[in-house]
């Protein structure tokens, strides 16, 4: 039989296509080499664009230049801490059900106090202090990280590295590879036998470099002229706190004095984030990530942003001055991944834990309320009250997180009290106090005038066994902690609303203002990547992204 040219041509037209239909299909499902969660400590999102001028083309400028950003993402639990927010991120869930309510809790059922990755079953690797006796048993749900790792049936690769432990290790999840932080005590970066029995090769060799003792060994001053920080006050002020070894909170910082003082000073300079980054890079070259069968996953904290915000405050120098020296380690640091996994392999997301409030000092002096809540004199004089009435003492043991932690193994034994009684008695005193708007029996919280969305970010993060009973608000402005520098906590914009961008694998250039949440964020990433949503998501895919990414090819 004879065929014609025309008949050959279409044929292989035919062929041709249906390749091409299975490269398309192929390019939609491929998965990135690497997925990199950053989340920037203490980050407020308008830090993305209050230093924007400032940022070089490499760093931040990329991310929004490349990537997408989600411009109106807000946490949805209280309090608003490191490790809750951390948890969050990589859960998709909140407190009540992750079961992080905070840095630190109280166990209600027996009154003792946990640290949030405290582990007394495992010893330290790398180290032979406390500082090791860690693990991510108190997380209650599954990570992103460890839905991918069941996903590809373990062969995924996962680390998490921070400088500090609850940062690397509750991101990282129950199934990692490793997860290091650093040891002040040793300058080194460490990890615990429930992940490895010695540290791997390449974290000695890193350790072995000394890195940081030479990022401490000159004096910390401003990368430009002093007088072109105009985004921030002067160098000199009331509400900034100085190092141990400073007589006043000024340019140029001593640093090898400081750290002689103080080996845990380091994390309190910008170069702290430039220790982390440099160990997030031998990271993946050690486990050699992005260059697997499978999607890898690192997850980094830079901390040294929040341990400064928490110094100085906002408007410090000091914070502007992190800022532009993190855009600067983290354009190296793209760079970096952009030689080793390629362009366009990887997949990098952008956010924070939570964000900060200005200074107390720094808003009275421009007129705006704010102001010191719970004091000293406050639990003392609660407890006096709550004898008078009902002839019990000590029946507050704490205020922890916002929370007010009862004795409840003495109200238990004591059959004539009535817990109800004791805590309205606990509320009503409360919100007689300067600077507490609302105290909230959170068990009744449907009866109180909270407005919302206070009212759900309170529930979200109560978690019966590990949050006290009643929960006090602050007025805007107005936190628990000290007069110098700052701190968070609490729901407002400050301290909620916080950076999400994604850049990289197939994400398109843009942003949304639409309302999007922490809890979000994971369940973007599960959609992208086609595998399960953690077991305690309560998150949202952000369809702006998922879109495009099942779409570009």
């Amino acid at each position: 039989m004879t065929v014609s040219k025309r008949t050959v041509s279409a044929l292989i037209l035919g062929a041709v296509a249906v390749m091409q239909s299975f490269s398309a299909v192929a390019q939609v499902n491929a998965k990135p080499k690497l997925i990199v969660g950053i989340v920037v400590d203490q980050m407020r999102w308008d830090y993305l664009y209050r230093y924007y001028d400032r940022y070089e083309a490499g760093g931040f400028k990329r991310m929004l230049g490349e990537g997408f950003s989600c411009e109106n993402t807000y946490i949805s639990h209280l309090p608003s801490f490191t490790a809750v927010g951390h948890s969050t991120v990589y859960t998709g869930s909140v407190p009540a059900i992750h079961g992080i309510t905070g840095n630190d809790w109280t166990d209600q059922v027996t009154g003792r106090k946990w640290y949030c990755t405290e582990d007394t079953t495992v010893s330290p690797v790398g180290s032979n202090s406390d500082a090791g006796k860690m693990s991510p048993r108190n997380l209650l749900a599954s990570t992103i990280t460890d839905e991918l790792k069941l996903a590809t049936n373990f062969r995924s690769k996962v680390v998490g590295v921070s400088l500090k432990d609850r940062a690397s290790i509750l991101p990282a999840g129950h199934t990692p590879d490793g997860a290091f932080w650093l040891d002040d005590a040793n300058a080194s970066f460490i990890t615990s036998n429930y992940y490895m029995n010695d540290l791997p090769e390449w974290v000695k060799k890193f350790n072995a470099r000394k890195e940081p003792q030479q990022l401490m060994s000159k004096p910390w001053n401003p990368l430009y002229p002093i007088a072109t920080y105009v985004q921030s006050t002067a160098d000199d002020n009331r509400w900034e706190g100085p190092y141990k070894t400073e007589t006043a909170p000024v340019f140029p910082h001593n640093l090898p004095a400081i750290y002689a003082k103080d080996p845990g000073s380091l994390r309190s300079t910008p170069f702290g984030n430039t220790l982390t980054l440099d160990f997030a890079k031998a990271a993946v070259e050690g486990y050699d990530l992005g260059n697997n069968t499978v999607t890898d996953f690192l997850t980094i904290n830079c901390a040294s942003t929040d341990y400064v915000g928490h110094q100085f405050g906002p408007n410090s120098i000091e914070v502007e001055d992190t800022y532009l020296r993190l855009d600067k380690d983290l354009s190296a640091f793209f760079s970096f991944l952009d030689k080793k996994v390629g362009k366009g392999n990887y997949l990098v997301f952008l956010t924070a834990d939570h964000g900060a409030a200005h200074a107390i000092e720094f808003m009275k002096e421009h007129n705006l309320p704010a102001g010191l809540a719970q004091d000293r004199k406050t639990m003392p004089e609660l407890n006096t009250l709550l004898k008078d009435k009902f002839g019990v003492e000590g029946l507050v043991k704490s205020f922890q997180n916002y929370h007010v932690n009862f004795d409840l193994q003495k109200i238990a034994a004591n059959t004539n009290l009535n817990f109800d009684a004791i805590k309205k008695v606990t509320v009503d005193f409360l919100v007689k106090q300067p600077g507490i708007q609302f105290a909230v029996d959170i068990e009744n919280i449907g009866n109180s005038a909270v407005p919302e969305p206070i009212k759900s970010m309170i529930a979200n993060g109560y978690n019966p066994k590990r949050t006290g009973q009643v929960m006090i608000i602050p007025e805007p402005g107005w936190f628990a902690g000290s007069a110098k520098g700052t701190t968070h906590g609490n729901w407002n914009p400050y301290d909620i609303h916080i950076p999400l961008v994604f850049m990289g694998w197939h994400i398109k250039n843009g942003q949304t203002n639409d309302i999007t949440h922490m809890t979000d964020i994971a369940a973007t990433l599960a959609a992208m990547l086609h595998i399960q949503m953690p077991n305690g998501c309560v998150g949202k895919p952000v369809t702006a992204i998922t879109q495009t990414a099942n779409t570009t090819k």
